[in-house]
């Protein structure tokens, strides 16, 4: 076996041109296989990222039914002591209390319909990117009771500006009384998302719980993690733990259905581009091998009549395919650690783009997994050894008479 491998080098790098050639090509397909696994995991964590910690939240605790029926009134049981326990859970880096209802929101140019936000400014900086979105004025400076932030699109439909002052109109919880406040935008963000820019208004917490009438309840508490992967694992206690005394704690992935089922897409483009690389080795390594058994028919001609079984031939052209697998293999890493290496200190500009409902906010990097220069090596390699067979066979099952009078 060992002296097959080392005569199957030998014969392999007897034409150095060629083999190179066709270790590149085969190896710039492997090399575009992994650089594009990098750049799909990349930019799967960037549109979690931008769903995230635009607003969302890795994770979220609600009371059950409150995402089906927006009920005001289905507020947190137990909140102090679920937020004593955020407070000590290892998995958890931050959180940020909110209140949310529908309201109106009314200027003298322009009128409405909003979701009306009660946050915790001090808290939300570390859950989410609001502060970051802000195109105009601040986040909640001072401790003016009154400011109140709304998206670009909002204050055009409103023809309102900085400073302008706004109506909100809220039901209270308990009674259904209308209750207005009044308040003096001061800040004016912009996601690039109509939904949000348009439908979103930002009130400090404990006015907001006022106006509803909830004393210090709250409707959801947004969530983010030590680590960006505990959202999508579904063993992790945490959900188990908020999800009790009436209450539920779901990850990104059940509020944003559809980028989970995006990405579910991507194994497939992931599988088009494999076949791609399947057909590039098949021609690749059929047409190196073969121009070598014609180039080499006198010698395998001399090697039968030596007496070399046809199993002896069969071995040697599949570890010739293999040392030609190899050399793919070793090209298209290289390749590919340069590509990926030379993209992740320069970045992809994607920013400002809209993907599945996400803005990017940042540079699109690739990301490197150790498997990717293990698997997609390994199988390379196999799949080299396996259409290396047909060559091989037609190598061994030609009749030495034959193989003579073609090579002469």
């Amino acid at each position: 076996m060992w002296f097959d491998i080392k005569l199957a080098w030998r014969n392999v790098l007897r034409n150095k041109r060629r083999t190179v050639i066709a270790g590149i090509a085969i190896g710039i397909g492997l090399a575009c296989l992994i650089f594009y696994d990098g750049l799909i995991i990349g930019m799967e964590e960037l549109s979690i990222r931008g769903s995230t910690e635009t607003f969302l939240g890795e994770a979220q605790i609600h009371r059950k039914g409150f995402l089906d029926t927006w009920d005001t009134a289905l507020t947190i049981r137990e909140s102090r002591k679920v937020i004593d326990k955020l407070k000590t859970d290892s998995r958890v880096q931050d959180y940020s209390p909110r209140t949310l209802a529908m309201a109106m929101i009314s200027s003298p140019a322009g009128v409405n319909s909003v979701q009306l936000v009660g946050l915790d400014p001090s808290r939300e900086r570390h859950v989410t990117r609001i502060n970051d979105a802000i195109m105009e004025g601040a986040f909640f400076e001072g401790d003016n009771p009154r400011d109140i932030i709304i998206g670009s699109e909002l204050a055009r439909i409103l023809q309102t500006g900085l400073g302008d002052r706004v109506v909100i109109t809220v039901s209270m919880t308990e009674t259904g009384d209308l209750v207005q406040e009044m308040f003096r935008i001061s800040g004016i963000y912009h996601f690039s998302i109509k939904e949000m820019d348009q439908g979103m208004a930002l009130v400090r917490l404990p006015v907001a719980q006022t106006m509803l009438g909830i004393d210090d309840r709250i409707h959801e508490i947004a969530v983010r993690f030590t680590q960006l992967q505990y959202a999508s694992r579904k063993d992790l206690p945490f959900w188990t733990t908020y999800s009790a005394h009436g209450n539920e704690a779901v990850s990104w992935e059940d509020r944003l259905p559809q980028l989970k089922t995006l990405f579910e897409m991507t194994g497939t483009f992931r599988a088009v581009l494999a076949f791609l690389l399947i057909v590039v080795v098949i021609f690749g390594i059929i047409n190196t091998l073969f121009m070598s058994l014609y180039e080499r028919l006198f010698e395998f001609g001399v090697l039968r009549a030596v007496g070399t079984r046809p199993w002896g031939i069969f071995r040697l052209m599949v570890a010739e395919s293999g040392s030609l697998g190899v050399i793919s293999a070793i090209i298209g890493v290289i390749i590919s650690l340069i590509l990926m290496g030379l993209i992740s200190l320069t970045g992809i500009d994607y920013r400002g783009i809209e993907f599945a409902g996400t803005t990017f906010h940042d540079l699109l990097y690739p990301v490197m997994r150790l498997y990717q220069f293990i698997i997609y090596p390994a199988g390379l390699l196999v799949f080299t050894l396996l259409v290396g067979v047909y060559p091989a066979a037609v190598a061994a099952r030609m009749p030495v008479t034959e193989a003579t009078r073609r090579s002469l």
